[in-house]
């Protein structure tokens, strides 16, 4: 078993153990690198770790072969699990692999997931029920997967924490009623964390969400380039996209003591978008 290092790395999270979930490239590699740098070690979890590969604007900030790499490079402990969390069983066997490693979870971010189609396609009253599955597998069942293995395990530690990740769309829709199997399978994600709060809590184990509005990660970016980026930023109050690192300084809040006393909730990482 694996003893977790933390040279050079910060001590919020020290001898901790975290799981992240698409965390090969953009979003989820941000909130790996930020738990790493608080002291975790690292379980870093993609269908492929090396998908950053596909998008010019996620290959630029990589510093090493892919995430796992690039924080053992600065110091911390992490391990690298491919997996399809879409399956039940192949979720189940990566929770074992990081039980094997290190013999404890305390932290689990849930950023498995994406859309299809463009922003403007797959109306409410359109909708391509294909897309419809394969969004609902690629975000909410790939949630559940990982969170009832993890769940067992931080119930008998009686501690943990577990964050989701939505969206601001699946907190209200588009004008256009728009990409609406995207909204609907985030807005998924809400009440089944909220229902995770309300199960776990008894046992000492929070869960909440965490729901990113327009933020410009390599692979958004065509999307929002689509809509026009003075449009975007015009509907916020910043008048600016968000970055990775403001989506990971809420998951630093969720995933330490600071947020020992919150649970089913929903913080939206948005700039002041408006509704």
């Amino acid at each position: 078993m694996r003893t977790p290092s933390t040279d050079g790395v910060g001590a919020a999270l020290a001898g901790r153990v975290a799981i992240v979930t698409g965390a090969a490239r953009g979003i989820g590699r941000g909130y790996a690198l930020r738990l790493a740098r608080l002291g975790a070690a690292v379980a870093v979890v993609d269908r492929d770790l090396r998908s950053y590969a596909e998008f010019a604007g996620e290959r630029e900030p990589m510093t090493g072969a892919d995430t796992a790499d690039e924080i053992e490079t600065m110091g911390g402990g992490a391990l690298a699990v491919e997996a399809d969390l879409r399956d039940a069983a192949s979720a189940r066997r990566m929770v074992e692999e990081v039980m094997d490693a290190f013999g404890r979870i305390d932290v689990c971010v849930c950023n498995a997931g994406g859309g299809t189609g463009a922003l403007t396609e797959n109306t409410a009253a359109r909708l391509d029920l294909d897309q419809l599955s394969t969004v609902i597998a690629h975000n909410l069942l790939t949630t559940v997967n990982t969170c009832v293995p993890v769940a067992e395990v931080m119930r008998a530690r009686r501690s943990g924490k577990i964050v989701t990740v939505s969206s601001v769309s699946g907190l209200h829709p588009r004008p256009d009623g728009g990409y609406a199997h995207y909204a609907a399978a985030k807005a998924a994600i809400i009440m089944y964390t909220r229902c995770l709060a309300q199960e776990l809590g008894p046992e000492g184990v929070t869960a909440n969400v965490i729901a990113p509005g327009a933020i410009g990660t390599g692979r958004l970016m065509p999307k929002i380039r689509e809509l026009g980026l003075d449009e975007v930023t015009g509907e916020i109050a910043l008048r600016r996209l968000g970055t990775v690192e403001d989506c990971a300084a809420a998951i630093e809040f969720l995933a330490t003591d600071l947020s020992d006393y919150v649970t089913g909730q929903v913080i939206r990482v948005d700039g002041g978008l408006r509704a």
